[in-house]
């Protein structure tokens, strides 16, 4: 995958852990990136945190994280909560995932690693309305960061330009991808949203970290290899002018 990345012109990659398999270690992970080669962007954590603090499971997944992340300047740990089946008990779990990602982003924060928290849009999904997210960047604890994902943004219902607007002090870490307007996701700048608009509000309110491109279309599940290499070919024909300064 880091392959395919650098070959279509990134310049960082962020994976999620169960992508790295089972047995995963943080050396194997620098020898991969060092062989792409690319920088680590982000390492991506999804766990349930349903308890009011972590598990010992969590905290040990969450510990070698980051450490992972800790050899990488500039990288983050971008937090995200399992959907769940249903949106039961929504409060106590939203509580609950805040008090444990707190623990998380606390413990990275003495590491110097900034520790980030990407909301989604399943139907089990605590965080995925405007409610959820007024709630969100009310409650959203010290130090933990935000990762808006401007395609799960605007699934809940939301504007993502302005989203980014009201939470610029908080935004540590940036997702894209497309969607169409039927709710599906589409291919990267082939959907409803103005990309070229974000990218430029991020820059007026003075975000200066990765900015991470998805593609969950059928297309990318289809191909996942050529989506990749299409969403390349998108970002680097789109900003030509500019290509060094996104690198």
């Amino acid at each position: 995958m880091a392959e395919t990345a650098s070959r279509a012109g990134f310049a960082g990659f962020e994976p999620e852990i169960f992508m790295l398999g089972a047995g995963w270690t943080a050396r194997q992970l620098d020898e991969d990136l060092a062989s792409a080669p690319l920088r680590l962007a982000a390492l991506c954590l999804v766990r349930d945190w349903r308890g009011e603090s972590e598990t010992d499971d969590e905290r040990r997944e969450a510990n070698a994280a980051i450490d992972a992340v800790a050899g990488h300047p500039g990288a983050v740990l971008n937090l995200v909560v399992m959907p769940g089946a249903d949106r039961t008990n929504r409060r106590e779990r939203q509580v609950n995932a805040l008090a444990c990602m707190r623990e998380v982003a606390k413990r990275a924060a003495d590491r110097g690693v900034i520790a980030t928290f990407h909301p989604n849009s399943p139907a089990g999904s605590v965080f995925r309305t405007p409610d959820d997210y007024t709630l969100l960047l009310n409650e959203l604890p010290a130090p933990l960061g935000f990762t808006p994902d401007v395609g799960h943004i605007a699934k809940g219902g939301m504007d993502p330009i302005a989203l980014i607007r009201q939470a610029s002090d908080v935004i540590r870490h940036v997702h894209i991808k497309d969607i169409d307007a039927d709710g599906t996701w589409a291919p990267t700048g082939e959907g409803v949203l103005d990309i070229p608009a974000i990218v430029s509000t991020l820059d007026d309110v003075g975000y200066r970290g990765w900015i991470a491109f998805e593609d969950e279309s059928l297309l990318a599940e289809r191909d996942p290899d050529e989506a990749v290499r299409r969403t390349g070919a998108y970002i680097h024909r789109t900003w030509s002018t500019v290509t060094e300064e996104i690198r």
